[in-house]
């Protein structure tokens, strides 16, 4: 027997209908690329991405066909998240971080019809022009005074294209499971990957973070979306601001610590989302400029930190700075991307500070809609008891199930999608990333956390950012290698980091060795990228390797 329930398709124009129905005149703040301050609103957003919408239909595009931006988070770009899915076309974000090749190979692996951009990606395109042989057009994102003069074929003006169009435009209604939006891996072994969302899956996820055990955002909150655009779908925020009326804060290209803290405190924003290494940046600034600022200004109370894991000093930075309180969350491009997220139970409720800040450094927990598991060496789950770690794996109804234009599924034969995170779960379901499986050190048949030793160290008040690899030893197999960017004017020694660490970390875990280092290489997306560090520190050798030194390694 069915219920009596209406059948109405889970679609993304059912998101910003209601935001300009509801929240018509709740704010959305750009700062431009050419560092302007733009103001919209939910009902102009709506009503534009009408009218693009319309603009793309004159183009011909059609249901299915991929649009893609090259872009940095402003209103235009919020404008094509709801204008390219409404009409059944697929918004594809490319990564303008990326090499230059690999995004020539993603536009024309996505066979992307139209590309949208941001004038200050104007020279890339033109390079990059003759080799995306389908496009069939470039559209730069700006008014006509501002049209870049660049060898662009079928060069376009986006204020033109929406000034000629009408805003007349009735949705159309689909299956909710047609592919809304796509995004590609950041490719750090091979190829990029495409992951194709559904309008399904995406506004699922919006419910997850609209809800009080999700990332709480609200009508209330002023939102300050430093994550970008182009990745993963900004963790979904777009869509979730527009669910339920939040303001939106979106500041372009332009994430230095001072223009961060600036828009912090312009905007009033209480809630904000971004990488590490953006939040290390606004800690470089506070401590610089400390006696001409005034902290009270700035009214953040809760922050989401992922992409890859929050140090636990910078969880008591910010409650010490601003007593807010950081979400560590976990996810990736296959998960849509929120996975677990670190919200507590009420069991925390009287928890000490200390004991708080340790829960906090967790990955957070599994929220309704997504189920995690550890698996081990034998595929079988392994324990939630905090401590046994294996492969993570998950599955729900916004994790993937294979890549765009792949062959092969992209998960076992009972629904689990490998993740490549090895971690521990303990009994709330709390998960705690170890590794990734290929950057865990196995030394003497054992497993070093190379993001507990990091993190360790990162607790430091000289060091501004820390990396550690596996460096092959005679008798252990691998032994922790630590690389330390030092904080501008400090001089850390080793041996003052590593009496730093002790007690911090297991005796048998400590680094064998620290380098300094000016710079640590991130991929496009600020995570750290230790295959070229291992490369480059292969052959280093290790104080406590008396075999290898006295091979003259």
């Amino acid at each position: 027997m069915h219920g009596l329930m209406q059948q109405r398709p889970l679609l993304l124009s059912g998101l910003i209908d209601h935001a300009a129905a509801y929240h018509g005149d709740r704010e959305i703040v750009s700062h431009m690329v050419d560092g302007s301050i733009h103001r919209s609103d939910w009902r102009s957003v709506q009503q534009r991405a009408k009218r693009l919408a319309n603009a793309l239909a004159r183009l011909g595009v059609e249901p299915g066909d991929r649009v893609a931006t090259l872009a940095w988070n402003t209103h235009r770009h919020l404008e094509l998240y709801f204008g390219v899915s409404g009409m059944q076309a697929v918004l594809h974000t490319v990564n303008p971080r990326l090499f230059p090749e690999q995004i020539a190979y993603i536009v024309n692996h996505a066979e992307d019809g139209y590309v949208f951009f941001d004038i200050s990606f104007a020279a890339t395109l033109a390079e990059l022009a003759p080799q995306l042989g389908r496009v069939k057009g470039f559209v730069a994102m700006c008014e006509r005074a501002q049209m870049p003069d660049v060898p662009l074929p079928h060069l376009l003006c986006y204020e033109d294209l929406l000034a000629q169009a009408s805003a007349d435009c009735e949705w159309p209604v689909f299956d909710e499971n047609t592919a809304s939006s796509l995004c590609y891996t950041s490719g750090t072994t091979g190829n990029p990957k495409g992951v194709l969302y559904s309008h399904r899956s995406t506004v699922l996820h919006s419910f997850l973070a609209c809800a009080a055990d999700g990332l709480a955002v609200s009508a209330r909150d002023s939102v300050l979306l430093v994550v970008p655009l182009f990745h993963v779908n900004a963790w979904g925020v777009p869509y979730a601001g527009a669910m339920c009326g939040a303001k939106l804060v979106l500041p372009g290209p332009h994430l230095s610590g001072e223009n961060i803290y600036r828009l912090l405190r312009d905007e009033r924003c209480n809630f904000s989302l971004g990488v590490p290494t953006v939040w290390l940046g606004l800690f470089d600034y506070i401590e610089r400029h400390r006696d001409s600022l005034d902290l009270s200004q700035i009214v953040l109370k809760r922050l989401v930190v992922g992409g890859s894991a929050a140090p636990r000093a910078m969880i008591q930075k910010f409650e010490e700075l601003f007593g807010a309180y950081v979400i560590h969350a976990w996810g990736m491009s296959e998960t849509s991307p929120l996975a677990t997220i670190g919200t507590p139970l009420d069991k925390h409720r009287d928890f000490s500070l200390q004991q708080r800040y340790d829960m906090q450094a967790r990955q957070g927990r599994a929220i309704y809609g997504v189920e995690i598991e550890i698996f081990g060496e034998d595929g079988q789950p392994l324990p939630h008891d905090g401590k046994a770690f294996g492969d993570l794996k998950a599955r729900g109804p916004w994790v993937a199930s294979g890549y765009y234009r792949a062959d092969a599924d992209a998960v076992d034969d009972q629904g689990w999608f490998p993740t490549g995170d090895v971690a521990t779960l303990d009994a709330d379901g709390f998960v705690q990333i170890t590794d990734r499986s290929k950057d865990v050190i196995k030394s003497g048949g054992e497993w070093i956390s190379s993001i507990d030793l990091e993190n360790a160290a990162m607790g430091h008040p000289e060091v501004q950012e820390a990396a550690v690899i596996g460096v092959a030893h005679s008798r252990w197999q691998e032994r922790p290698l630590l690389l330390i960017v030092a904080k501008i004017g400090a001089r850390p020694t080793r041996e003052s980091i590593l009496n730093f660490m002790s007690g911090k970390v297991a005796k048998w875990w400590m680094p064998d060795d620290v380098v300094f280092v000016d710079t640590l290489p991130h991929t496009a997306t600020g995570k750290l990228q230790k295959l070229i560090l291992r490369e480059q520190f292969r052959a280093h050798p290790l104080p406590t390797d008396e075999v290898a030194i006295g091979r003259g390694a």
